[in-house]
């Protein structure tokens, strides 16, 4: 017994080969290519590389994802129409497109029109506004005065023999054509996104059932739930927004025909449209409603009228009603939203700001419905 114990501690105190892996020693784990130190630096210059791509690509981007959010509004109703009274999806979203196009142009018309014959004639209300006799008009001539009494004592201090400067003058493009070329590229864009909008109705539920078939099957179900809640939501938000915009616009109609405004209905309709843009659209309605005022009429209280009016009636509309008809379902943090319309607005213009609450109701489906991106919903939620 002593013998065998004498080995044993003779072979415990041999040195080991520490180049030999132990019989239960796990092997080594390959180490990864990049690590965990440098993995939020490249995940951040991914970010950056996308945001760079949406920016400069936004002629092809911005029509398609109105395609994909229109599409994402008038697939319930194609669906509708097939399962009730048996219409074909081609022909459903043919009539639901063209729907959309003559909605698009006859607003456009209605509003366009009076806006620019407005337009033409606000020199004159303002000119009238300016240099009739009035409050506004004796400071703005003192103001005047005083700036050409320190212009021509600035000119008497100034040296007689300095030489006269160079007149340089920059030909730039003029403002007409600048619109006009938008105005093309938008009207390329629109047309484009319809076209692509008639083939999401018709063949986008195939293109999602192929992909689900090729995902995991514990992912199927997430993707379904995504497009379907996407559906549910957007629908849902355009059509409560649609209906108190309509009586937000009826009621700013009715008051400036009460306060004499000229093409009361324009502006009603102005002021409906405005409140899809949260915020800035109740902003540029006031502004604009208080310019018309002014230039329109002669007495104070009357000028308060429509743009008092028009800020009270969206306070009660957002404030109270929409939030009870809407159910509390959009509920995002009213700060995210406002970074929000500025980010999508810087950058795509004034379309980013019109899809930025859309695309933010479809990213709160997303991070809802993911389990790794749910810390984020629960960051940016109400």
């Amino acid at each position: 017994m002593e013998s065998t114990q004498d080995s044993l501690r003779h072979v415990d105190d041999q040195p080991t080969d520490k180049t030999q892996p132990e019989p239960n020693e796990p092997e080594a784990q390959p180490r990864p290519l990049i690590g965990a130190e440098l993995s939020t630096p490249i995940y951040g210059l991914f970010t950056l590389g996308i945001l760079y791509t949406l920016y400069v690509a936004h002629q092809i981007v911005l029509p398609i994802i109105l395609a994909i959010l229109t599409s994402l509004l008038l697939s319930p109703l194609v669906k509708k129409f097939y399962v009730s009274w048996r219409i074909p999806r081609m022909v459903s979203s043919l009539l639901l497109v063209l729907l959309v196009l003559v909605s698009i142009v006859g607003v456009t018309y209605a509003v366009a029109t009076p806006v620019l014959k407005w337009a033409e004639d606000a020199p004159q209300g303002i000119s009238r506004l300016l240099v009739g006799q009035s409050e506004i008009r004796r400071q703005i001539s003192k103001v005047t005065e005083s700036a050409e009494k320190v212009e021509k004592s600035m000119e008497e201090l100034s040296d007689s023999n300095k030489a006269k400067p160079t007149t340089v003058v920059l030909q730039t493009e003029s403002w007409r054509s600048q619109l006009m070329s938008k105005a093309r590229n938008g009207i390329a864009g629109l047309l484009l996104a319809l076209a692509l909008t008639y083939f999401l109705l018709v063949g986008g539920d195939r293109i999602i059932k192929n992909l689900v078939r090729q995902l995991p099957r514990s992912q199927r179900r997430t993707v379904l739930r995504i497009t379907t809640d996407s559906q549910h939501e957007i629908a849902q938000y355009l059509g409560v927004l649609a209906l108190s915009n309509t009586v937000v616009g009826v009621a700013t109609a009715l008051m400036c025909w009460a306060a004499g405004l000229p093409d009361p209905a324009v502006w009603g309709l102005v002021a409906g449209l405005a409140r899809f843009i949260p915020y800035l659209g109740v902003i540029l309605t006031i502004s604009l409603l208080a310019v018309v005022s002014a230039i329109s009429l002669d007495v104070l209280w009357m000028m308060a009228i429509a743009p008092v009016g028009y800020l009270l009636l969206t306070t009660l509309v957002g404030f109270f009603i929409e939030p009870w008809v809407h159910g509390f379902r959009m509920a995002i943090n009213p700060v995210v939203i406002f970074v929000a319309i500025f980010f999508f607005g810087w950058l795509w213009g004034p379309v980013g700001v019109l899809l930025a609450v859309p695309l933010m109701t479809v990213i709160q489906v997303v991070l809802k419905q993911i389990p790794r991106l749910r810390p984020v919903y629960k960051v940016i939620a109400r």
